[in-house]
């Protein structure tokens, strides 16, 4: 019965992923781009097939799915996803494989924004929105969307956003967790929108607007020409645009709801909202500092500081300026920025704040513990108790994280990589940041690197967006046993 339910949903992904596709069809009508039709007709009727498959096949009023099933499930739907999102990409024609254009669509899910693209400009315009379309649906999680429309097949949709979503605290904001879906997914929405329009009123038009809204609120970073955000007229306003809507996307998403229903006192009490903008406006200043020489200006510098510090803490990856010709101090506190993320429960990734947090909490507490050997202390969140095991299950994340990351450092650098690029790619690679430094900076593409190479980044992407676990589960024993 499971096989049925794991069908009918990723069926339900596929087809909600292919009316997605519509946008870029569009576009490619309105825009004459005639030649690129049939690469998004096609997985368009693909995808209604399969929906109307979904939808009418036979019901039932409750089905459950195991916590095994869960974690299957949802790794299949990811895996499902990432292949439907590169048939467009192989059907156009300007992908040289179906490796590259794999590699493309699962850097354009996990938001990770790591391209093997060298000439963007000669791309189809309705392609390049399709790629940037990618980022704004794994942003807020394709799962996500999908657990809205799961009480219309009768599956319950809390353990599938547990399993698919990022954080420590994966709670509800409403009583229903389809409604909580709806809900994030109405604010992602509308963000998009008023960064759309912003962005318009600065001088581009629609169809570039809407990719880097879609790019920016997704936090994944790919562009749509060589130039980037530089080629247009008012640039720095449409950096700052950009700057602002990257920071907030790094927020966590209840916390606008919260705003939006006047429950102010759960927004001033979050501890990784505090730790958030306070990491953010240290690392900004102090980089701005560092790069007066550079620049030449302080406010210049201020900008340059705010946008790439924004860029990398939430893991975007958009840079207007290669950092790698900084100055070797900010260099320094860019990477810094490679091992915090964003908060959890936002489009961001990486290790994410609240870790921090609980981890600095902690070490607080063993510091009192040395000096008050009898005291009791618990480690506090948003005002309130954390569990005991925080602590340890955190310790283990960061954990099996470095070690995901050696592992992958090794096969780059084993594959020819020097080893500061290896590892600076290992870590873009399964935090989703994108870009890293040298060989893998950010004015370099990742096409170059051998096909087993960009599997390898593939599955840590993967891993990555899904928090580690939920992917790396199915290479303990213990998982396959009955």
């Amino acid at each position: 019965m499971e096989i049925l339910i794991f069908c009918r949903i990723i069926s339900i992904v596929v087809s909600i992923v292919g009316i997605f596709l519509i946008i870029p069809l569009i576009t490619a009508l309105a825009l004459g781009e005639f030649s690129v039709l049939p690469a998004f007709c096609i997985p368009v009727v693909v995808a209604f097939v399969l929906g109307g498959w979904a939808w009418f096949a036979e019901r039932r009023k409750k089905f459950h799915i195991s916590t095994r099933g869960v974690f299957v499930l949802v790794a299949l739907s990811w895996l499902a996803i990432c292949f439907f999102g590169s048939v467009p990409l192989l059907l156009s024609g300007c992908f040289k494989s179906f490796t590259d254009a794999f590699f493309e669509s699962v850097s354009g899910f996990t938001t990770t924004g790591a391209s093997i693209l060298s000439d963007l400009d000669a791309l189809p315009r309705s392609l390049n929105l399709w790629r940037c379309e990618m980022h704004w649906l794994g942003g807020m999680g394709v799962i996500a969307l999908t657990v809205a429309l799961l009480p219309l097949l009768g599956v319950g949709g809390f353990q599938l956003i547990k399993a698919e979503s990022t954080g420590v605290d994966k709670g509800k904001i409403t009583p229903k967790m389809a409604t909580t879906a709806e809900t994030l997914w109405l604010l992602y929405l509308a963000f998009t929108v008023v960064q759309m329009v912003l962005l318009m009123l600065l001088g581009m038009d629609f169809v570039d607007a809407l990719s880097y809204a879609f790019s920016t609120l997704g936090t994944g970073g790919f562009s749509v020409s060589n130039a980037g955000l530089s080629e247009y007229k008012n640039a720095v306003g449409i950096e700052l645009v950009c700057t602002l809507f990257m920071f907030l996307a790094g927020v966590n998403f209840s916390l606008y709801f919260y705003l939006f229903t006047r429950k102010f006192d759960e927004v001033k009490k979050n501890s990784e909202l505090k730790a958030y903008i306070g990491i953010f406006a240290v690392f900004a200043v102090t980089i701005s500092l560092v790069l007066v020489g550079y620049c030449g200006s302080f406010l210049k510098a201020l900008r340059y500081s705010l946008f790439h510090v924004a860029s990398i803490m939430t893991t975007t990856g958009f840079a207007f300026d290669d950092y790698t010709l900084w100055p070797y101090s900010a260099q320094f506190l860019l990477f810094v920025l490679f091992f915090i993320g964003g908060s959890s429960g936002s489009t961001a990734g990486g290790f994410k704040v609240v870790r921090w947090v609980v981890l600095a909490k902690q070490a607080h507490n063993e510091i009192l513990r040395m000096l008050h050997p009898h005291g009791v202390f618990s480690i506090r969140l948003n005002g309130r108790a954390g569990r005991r095991d925080l602590v340890f299950s955190v310790a283990s994340f960061v954990f099996v994280h470095f070690v995901l990351t050696l592992i992958t450092a090794f096969i780059g650098s084993a594959f020819g990589l020097p080893v500061f690029s290896a590892f600076t790619a290992a870590f873009a690679m399964v935090q989703n940041i994108g870009p890293a430094f040298e060989k893998l900076g950010p004015t370099v593409n990742f096409g170059f690197l051998p096909d087993f190479v960009k599997y390898w980044y593939c599955f840590v992407m993967i891993a990555g967006r899904l928090e580690l676990y939920n992917l790396i589960i199915f290479l303990v024993p213990d998982f396959w046993k009955k």
